[in-house]
């Protein structure tokens, strides 16, 4: 099946190269081109990236009100509010380092309109280096690394077999052969929910500071966390030695561990040289958060309002994350690993009887019964299209958010029973 990765293809003038889609936005297109819009009771959606918004049971009131004052109006400093760098460094050295001599400050810390423009920012802040990335990992990476010519991307292929298991001297040896100034990923990873934690996640921070390659730690699902006897938030700000020395560059946001994807409010944490850079690439690239929004995430990152919506998160996510396992296993797809982050489950369709093992049949024929999933393809990153046949590889692959309600997962599981009992004959 050829599938187009672009959006209106003929009618851009020829001034324009043609952008790819991502993994996410594609679904959406595709299934806004059947009717789909969003909020559609009628729609199942298991492709979102987003968690849920509204009200949990637990978790503090959600802020739907802003009150502007005079100087909203203005143009925000690029690196952010300093007040909400305080509040962000704040956070890291309460939950992170307490007794710990080295403590970030904010002039550690960096404010973004979202995370893309974060990751972009440093992206763009990079040298001639060879930088790492895995595969399969978040699909927005592939046109980031595309975008910015210093830097090589260079691919890191994570085994199935093995769980996408990659340990520390996985890293060193990776870093060593390949010369790896800087290596980017997802943890937990989007799509496949596996986590670099604890001891491993010290020995990782260990081998960057050793051979001074920069971590480029894309944390946006940190909070989602189900390994038992994991703690509920991980981050390898834990196990950083000196703020301003060690090479490890985090990323997170309110997007998804504050549930407020609509802000588009983000930060990165760092050495203040690297801070500087990316505020500097910021001045150019985005020019900067909104100042009424960064205003009002201050109290959002106060200890209590945190614990309780972790906690929230816990309580309503882990019920869902059982759904989606327990469903997909019993209609015959194999999850590889049982994710230990995200609110994700990337599922191998191998085992279904053809044509739905399949991932774009899959798609297309789910679809049909009004439910949204993400093809495994659009996890193959492949900045450039180096690599040929890009559809490969992940081509029996899919990925299922369990970011929706309960009542609807439930729903949509019971339209792909009644979908693949129908082609199973």
């Amino acid at each position: 099946m050829t599938v187009s990765l672009f959006l209106d293809e003929s009618s851009a003038p020829s001034a324009f190269r043609r952008v790819p889609r991502t993994g996410v936005i594609f679904a959406t297109e595709e299934a806004r081109a059947r009717g789909y819009r969003p909020g559609d009771p009628r729609w199942c959606n298991l492709g979102q990236g987003q968690p849920e918004a509204g009200p949990l049971p637990g978790a503090p009131p959600r802020l739907d009100a802003i009150t502007l004052g005079a100087t909203d109006h203005e143009y925000a400093p690029v690196a952010g509010l300093w007040e909400l760098r305080e509040a962000v460094a704040a956070f890291y050295n309460r939950t992170y380092r307490r007794g710990m001599a080295s403590q970030y400050s904010a002039e550690n810390v960096a404010i973004s309109p979202g995370g893309r423009a974060a990751l972009t920012r440093a992206a763009a802040s990079l040298g001639s280096i060879h930088l790492g990335h895995f595969l399969p990992d978040y699909t927005a990476y592939e046109e980031l690394l595309e975008l910015f010519r210093p830097f090589l991307p260079i691919p890191i292929l994570l085994d199935p077999a093995d769980g996408y298991a990659f340990g520390a001297d996985d890293l060193r040896r990776e870093v060593l052969g390949r010369g790896l100034a800087a290596v980017l990923l997802s943890n937990p990873c989007n799509p496949t929910g596996r986590l670099v934690a604890g001891d491993e996640l010290e020995a990782w921070v260990d081998v960057a500071r050793q051979l001074s390659c920069t971590l480029l730690l894309d944390e946006f699902y940190s909070h989602y966390v189900w390994r038992p006897g994991a703690a509920p938030m991980q981050s390898a700000a834990r196990y950083v030695e000196d703020v301003d020395a060690d090479p490890i560059v985090l990323f997170d946001g309110l997007t998804k561990n504050w549930r407020y994807p609509g802000w588009r409010v983000a930060w990165t944490v760092g050495p203040r040289s690297v801070i500087a850079a990316v505020a500097s690439a910021g001045s150019f690239l985005d020019g900067g958060a909104p100042r009424p929004l960064q205003r009002a995430a201050v109290p959002l990152l106060a200890a209590d309002r945190v614990e309780a919506e972790v906690a929230a998160i816990h309580a309503a996510f882990r019920p869902k994350r059982e759904l989606v396992l327990r469903r997909a296993r019993e209609l015959g797809l194999r999850i590889e690993p049982s994710p230990d982050g995200t609110f994700y489950a990337f599922a191998s369709l191998a085992e279904l009887p053809p044509p739905l093992s399949d991932c774009m049949v899959f798609f297309h024929a789910a679809l049909a019964h009004k439910v949204i999933t993400v093809p495994g393809v659009f996890f193959d990153v492949n900045p450039g299209q180096r690599r040929a046949q890009r559809m490969v590889r992940l081509r029996q692959h899919l990925r299922l958010s369990f970011g929706p309600p309960l009542e609807e997962l439930a729903c949509a599981f019971d339209r792909l029973e009644r979908m693949i009992s129908t082609v199973a004959g």
